[in-house]
């Protein structure tokens, strides 16, 4: 720091940088969570044939790939794969093939609650396969009873997407109540959510922690605030949390888990 090579503005600066580094936070243990089975949402590309499909993803020749039994993800999740594999033949839900542009179903998506309840979606290309679909849900659900909504999504283009605009909820239910301890989310079929759901409750604990400690503080903005996990979490008496979200979905669910 004596060294007379540098310009004064730089010998100036470093008493203040030596100051600095010693007031630098100091970093909190990490969040850690179980290394494998944590993933609450899989998104299964689905390829082979009706009678023999693969669910997983798709190699560079675009053809499938079986992650089956993949542990990323929650024991819901990969239980309900024999039966959904089932499914697909007795619908005769054709997978999409990518270099041809022939078939129907592109992806299936499932979400998974801590309640072991889940959220089913089938991603198609046309709704030439929804009345086969309807037909065989009974045989699904009697399959998978924990299959709180089970809906379509319709992706026409050839495009390099999970997901298109257009869903049709096909169950009575349209909503995945996703309970959190005192907060219980909303997720819709389109909604956003962390993906592992013990850091997602370590992420909401911790903002709660620094919210409980800003003495004074009684206006609080959640940005982009999804379905209002944030929102929520850091809510209490005397503090007006406001939620800012474009998603007309999110919004709705958010308000939903207010009002409870």
């Amino acid at each position: 720091r004596e060294c007379g090579l540098y310009e004064e503005p730089i010998t100036a600066a470093l008493p203040a940088l030596t100051e600095f580094i010693g007031r630098a936070p100091a970093w909190l243990p990490p969040a850690l969570s179980p290394e494998s089975h944590f993933r609450n949402k899989a998104k299964l590309a689905v390829g082979g044939s009706a009678q023999a499909p693969t669910l997983g993803i798709l190699d560079r020749g675009m053809r499938g790939v079986d992650l089956r039994e993949c542990g990323l993800y929650e024991e819901p999740i990969t239980a309900a794969l024999p039966a959904l594999t089932e499914f697909i033949g007795r619908a005769r839900l054709t997978p999409f093939d990518v270099p041809s542009g022939r078939g129907e179903l592109k992806n299936i998506l499932i979400t998974a609650a801590p309640s072991g309840e889940l959220l089913l979606r089938f991603v198609l290309r046309s709704t030439e396969s929804v009345v086969r679909i309807r037909k065989h849900l009974p045989w699904l659900r009697s399959q998978l009873p924990n299959a709180r909504v089970i809906s379509v999504n319709l992706l026409p283009q050839r495009a390099a997407l999970v997901e298109g605009e257009e869903e049709i909820v096909l169950t009575g239910e349209d909503t995945l109540p996703f309970p959190l301890g005192a907060v219980t989310l909303y997720l819709t079929p389109r909604s956003f959510f962390q993906t592992n759901t013990t850091i997602a409750r370590a992420m909401y604990a911790q903002a709660r922690e620094w919210a409980a400690g800003l003495d004074g503080v009684r206006t609080v903005w959640d940005l982009y605030c999804g379905v209002g996990g944030f929102a929520l979490h850091v809510a209490g008496p005397g503090r007006r949390v406001t939620g800012v979200e474009i998603s007309e979905a999110a919004v709705d669910s958010a308000r939903r888990a207010a009002a409870k």
